[in-house]
């Protein structure tokens, strides 16, 4: 019994720890104004949050269970479509925040070694990605 209530904590704690690191990360992008600039759609800058909550929603539903989705490829190019710009506009976004290194190297007084932060930030993803995959995955 109490084992079920820690791993419940501990998921809990988890889901809340990722869902406010994305929110933090979209409002510091500002994806959602940006994305209204560029289409001239200010308007409709409650569909777009309405839609990002929804497709945030609908993917942690996915993800908790064992769904398998029976699609005809009529339906799956154009999802497969959306996801490519999702990622497409996400990245673009990222290269946009990308400007705060240079900042940051200029500031600590590391301008010439500006490669040697991005390789850390590089390697640190890449060594913690092997951690979890030897050491979590079966």
């Amino acid at each position: 019994m109490i084992h079920d209530v820690i791993v419940v904590f501990i998921g809990f704690s988890g889901g809340i720890a990722v869902g406010t690191g994305f929110v933090a990360f979209l409002s510091v992008i500002g994806i959602i104004p940006r994305l209204t600039q560029l289409t001239k759609t200010i308007k409709k800058i409650r569909a777009y949050e309405f839609a990002v909550i929804l497709g945030a929603l609908f993917g942690c539903w996915v993800s908790l269970r064992n769904s398998t989705f029976f699609l005809p490829t009529i339906l799956t190019v154009p999802i497969g479509l959306l996801a490519g710009i999702f990622i497409g506009m996400l990245a673009a976004a990222l290269t946009e925040v990308l400007n705060v290194f240079p900042i940051l190297a200029k500031r600590i007084g590391i301008q010439k070694k500006i490669v040697y932060l991005l390789m850390a930030i590089a390697l640190g993803k890449v060594f913690g990605s092997l951690f979890h995959w030897i050491y979590f995955i079966e």
